[in-house]
């Protein structure tokens, strides 16, 4: 298997709109193309399970 020791970045679409995803040794981010803030989520967070409440909080802080 290869290592991820640096940053992947790949383009995807999600109901026709591109996003950014990048895949890194703490996490993955998706980020609207050409923004900066998006959902992150940590492999720890993932693994352990706490991932849907990762998320939530996130969302939680992001909302207006």
């Amino acid at each position: 298997m290869t290592p991820l020791d640096k940053p992947l970045r790949r383009e995807v679409r999600i109901d026709g709109t591109p996003y950014t995803l990048t895949l890194d040794p703490d996490g993955l981010k998706l980020v609207p193309k050409g923004r900066r803030k998006g959902l992150e989520l940590r492999w720890q967070d993932l693994v352990s399970g706490d991932a849907a409440l990762a998320t939530a909080l996130q969302a939680s802080l992001e909302a207006p």
